[in-house]
């Protein structure tokens, strides 16, 4: 993702912390309303240049095998090319994404899987319902102060151990992204965090953290990869 606009210094200073959460995922549901054809149209082959994130989708996928299969959610799914790597790896995955208009595309181009409109700040699954989550780059837009909410979240919705795998961007600061695929107008922060940062919500969230993944460290937009189990209720 390439990031233009007004640069917010230290992450936790953005003006998106004090707006109202229907706001900023309305500008979210707009912004990616508006790019969606762009965006499907970058991320058809995008994980084919990726070697480590397919590698860090096949162990996810191998999870998801040992703990005996079952539903997946990919959470923040976009067109749907991660939950349809995800399938093709034997797992029953499904996705959901706040944009209308990308689920849209989603079951367009993979009609035989299921795909919803829904909120990761509100995710409407029922309780311990699925075998693992996903969230591939789609915490990059959510407030530090909804973070433990939305993690919250997810510990609620997966089985006890069920396994989660997050990826973001690494880095200290936020950015105002005003322009998106294809030259489109978008209103969304971007939120670069660091690793250790993002281990310390899930585990306060009620995750054991298992490994993680530093990649492009020598780019400008380096990013990371975390793997997470959902702590057993009276575990350590």
């Amino acid at each position: 993702m390439t990031d233009t606009g007004t640069r917010l210094e230290g992450g936790g200073t953005s003006g998106s912390r004090s707006r109202r959460a229907d706001d900023w995922l309305a500008d979210i549901r707009i912004s990616y309303d508006t790019v969606a054809d762009s965006y499907s149209d970058y991320t058809r082959v995008a994980l084919a240049g990726e070697p480590y994130l397919l590698a860090a989708l096949a162990l996810f996928a191998d999870l998801v095998h040992t703990a005996g299969g079952g539903p997946v959610a990919d959470v923040g799914c976009g067109p749907g090319h991660v939950t349809a790597h995800l399938h093709k790896l034997g797992v029953d995955a499904f996705g959901v994404d706040l944009s209308p208009a990308m689920i849209d595309i989603a079951r367009r181009e993979h009609p035989d899987l299921r795909f919803e409109v829904g909120s990761m700040t509100d995710l409407q699954l029922a309780d311990a319902s699925i075998t693992a989550l996903l969230a591939f780059w789609s915490l990059i837009h959510i407030p530090d102060d909804e973070i433990p909410a939305v993690l919250s979240h997810f510990r609620r919705v997966l089985r006890p151990d069920g396994p989660l795998l997050l990826g973001f961007h690494v880095g200290d600061e936020s950015r105002l992204k005003t322009e998106g695929y294809g030259g489109h107008p978008m209103k969304v922060y971007v939120h670069r965090r660091q690793p250790d940062r993002m281990a310390t919500w899930l585990r306060d969230a009620g995750f054991t953290v298992k490994a993680q993944m530093l990649l492009g460290l020598d780019e400008s937009l380096p990013g990371a990869v975390l793997f997470a189990h959902r702590r057993q209720e009276g575990a350590n």
